[in-house]
């Protein structure tokens, strides 16, 4: 179970947000936001079966059967939660909390669906209540940039996992394989290993598949020569880890040894360069720059870098229409590749977060090529 006291200071952050923007409630629906103010571990799926309702002075939160009893056991006693499983529509219940409290100015996530905006003003209408409805835009997301030390340990905790995956992923592959079998492995070791999710869908990509950067692994046979792009990440408590790595099976040619030491020297100077403040932009561009002065800057399209969270793909980016600065605390990735068509393609990813001396990996792999023997 979290600290109480951290939750309750993301709520504080959260309500003085409110009453900057002159709000009486909110009404919150996205389960990253939700899992983020309530601190319920392992609770929430890819359903949006709840609905919280916040004001200056009261949280509530509403859900059904199948988690009302996981919300009582993750939130415990003490929780300043008022807790609900009536069976009844969420945008009803959200009528009858604005009816309740007042409200006249509530704000709702961008997240929420038409449907539910929709029946909402139904549902007011129903209950002969008046309010506002404003629209927040990403909100809570930027409050969950700068991580706290809880949500900090957690994605050291996965990244440890995926370090320990990748160690044994080299010492499994072998030529003949395909690349779902090594996908198969590599997951189910990190669940040996404690991860209870995977952050995403696990990327193999060998051979010319390497060259489109979220190819999906299939029955494609490895072979001496390939170079492989792994692209994956342990699950924990909710939180993610990311990482990207390289391989050779054998030995490299003289341009898969140039490419690849390219993009190594490109994520270095990048995650040099990032320090606290930076504009998001500037750390891509730099990628962009650097790869395309060693000639190969057609085959570098996509970001540098992402936030990773509670979310996979969160706050704060590397890319080239990111205009914020990146404070210290918050978590990115740096993942420059190179992706030549119909031959191969080479990507290094690390994860970590911004302190007060600069970009702090918490990925531990080598960038070293490694070349496995076969």
């Amino acid at each position: 179970m979290m600290d109480s006291k951290v939750c309750e200071g993301r709520v504080a952050r959260f309500r003085e947000l409110m009453s900057a923007r002159g709000y009486d409630a909110a009404i919150l629906r996205n389960n990253p936001d939700l899992r983020w103010l309530t601190g319920a571990e392992r609770a929430f799926d890819d359903e949006s079966a709840h609905t919280a309702f916040v004001t200056a002075d009261g949280l509530w939160f509403h859900t059904d059967s199948r988690y009302y009893g996981t919300f009582v056991d993750r939130l415990g006693d003490d929780t300043p939660w008022q807790l609900d499983m009536e069976i009844v529509d969420h945008a009803a219940w959200a009528a009858r909390r604005i009816l309740e409290s007042r409200a006249r100015v509530v704000a709702i996530e961008d997240t929420v669906d038409l449907a539910f905006y929709d029946s909402l003003n139904s549902e007011l209408g129903n209950v002969s209540v008046a309010a506002f409805l404003p629209r927040m835009h990403s909100d809570i997301a930027t409050l969950r940039i700068v991580k706290d030390e809880e949500e900090i340990a957690l994605m050291r905790h996965a990244q440890s996992i995926t370090d320990a995956a990748f160690t044994h992923i080299c010492d499994f592959i072998k030529p003949g394989m395909t690349e779902m079998q090594i996908k198969v492995e590599l997951e189910n070791y990190m669940f040996e290993q404690g991860a209870d999710a995977l952050s995403f869908d696990t990327i193999i990509a060998s051979g010319p598949n390497g060259a489109n950067p979220h190819a999906r692994p299939g029955e494609r046979v490895v072979q001496r020569g390939d170079m492989i792009v792994m692209d994956y990440g342990a699950g924990y408590h909710d939180y993610h880890s990311d990482m990207t790595r390289t391989v050779c099976l054998g030995e490299p040619s003289g341009e898969q040894r140039k490419v690849y030491d390219i993009v190594r020297s490109v994520n270095e100077a990048c995650a040099e360069a990032a320090r606290p403040g930076c504009k998001g932009k500037d750390i891509h561009n730099l990628a962009v720059r650097l790869i395309g002065e060693a000639g190969y800057g057609e085959y570098f399209k996509h970001g540098l870098g992402h936030g990773v969270g509670l979310e996979i793909h969160e706050k704060p980016f590397f890319g080239r229409t990111y205009e914020g600065e990146v404070p210290v605390g918050a978590v990115v990735t740096d993942e420059p590749g190179i992706y030549l068509p119909g031959r191969f393609g080479v990507r290094i990813e690390d994860f970590g977060v911004m302190e007060q001396d600069g970009f702090r990996p918490f990925t531990q792999s080598t960038h070293d090529l490694v070349c496995i023997e076969c």
